[in-house]
């Protein structure tokens, strides 16, 4: 039952931004489309999904969208053997190299829209499903996301976020006055949750708590308001989760990948 479910649920995926912070890579493309080995991370992003049975996905686009666009159009010629007749355009597919089975569904939603509005104006892409995932184009996690949604379905609230914990990036310092008893390098936040960008949500959270409007960012009134609702429960993973923030972090995702030591 829960399967049938998971594949009917479309998962929206943020995927409009600037990444200004990861300039070198996104001066041709979108940050979804930074590679993460021989894929976009997009593409990571959507196999954990499809892993876990979801096969529906929405991309809300903005900032070069039609490079998104293109790789989806032509994603089947692109990972296949075929045939062009240059005089007449007549393309034939020979073998088809993917197993993807995913209906995506390529949304604009505006150059400058923030990460609310975006999720709202995709959302007429909805259909009849009572709940939908949500999350950013630049995340990665070996988190269980069936259970993630079971959890979401069992506790009745309108939202579920995914809590994570990972180390800081800095060095901590303990001290007694000028004097530093303990440096831990990197310590890991055991009972510090911060938001892991992994969402579920009843449809009443497109209704209610999002807006078209430009300015809507999904991170402020929206789960600001959830929260004070007390509609918002948190799902914690204290597993692998990194987000691709900086340039620095892509090294690291990619050495990972080409290691393989990606969970």
């Amino acid at each position: 039952m829960l399967n049938e479910i998971i594949s009917k649920t479309p998962v929206f995926i943020l995927c409009g931004g600037l990444g200004t912070r990861i300039k070198e890579e996104t001066e041709l493309k979108p940050k979804p489309m930074v590679p993460i080995g021989n894929y976009p991370i997009l593409w990571h992003i959507m196999q954990l999904y499809r892993r876990h049975g979801f096969r529906k996905f929405i991309l809300c686009t903005g900032f070069k969208s039609e490079v998104i666009k293109s790789y989806f159009l032509n994603y089947h010629s692109m990972h296949s053997d075929f045939t062009v007749d240059l005089q007449s355009n007549h393309l034939l597919v020979h073998d088809t190299h993917h197993d993807e089975d995913w209906e995506v569904t390529v949304a604009y939603t505006g150059e400058e829209s923030m990460t609310g509005a975006r999720v709202a104006l995709a959302s007429k892409y909805m259909g009849e499903a009572e709940h939908a995932a949500v999350t950013y184009g630049d995340g990665l996690t070996n988190v269980s996301l069936s259970e993630e949604y079971a959890f979401h379905l069992n506790h009745g609230k309108i939202g579920t976020i995914l809590g994570v914990n990972p180390p800081s990036r800095f060095g901590e310092l303990k001290c007694e006055e000028s004097l530093v008893t303990q440096f831990d390098e990197k310590p890991e936040f055991n009972e510090k949750w911060i938001n892991g960008g992994f969402f579920f949500f009843k449809r009443a959270f497109f209704e209610k708590y999002l807006s078209k409007e430009p300015h809507c960012v999904l991170e402020k009134d929206p789960l600001v308001r959830l929260a004070k609702d007390r509609e918002l429960c948190i799902y914690r993973h204290s597993g692998f989760w990194a987000c691709m923030d900086t340039q620095r972090d892509r090294d690291h995702l990619n050495k990972m990948w080409q290691t393989g030591e990606a969970p």
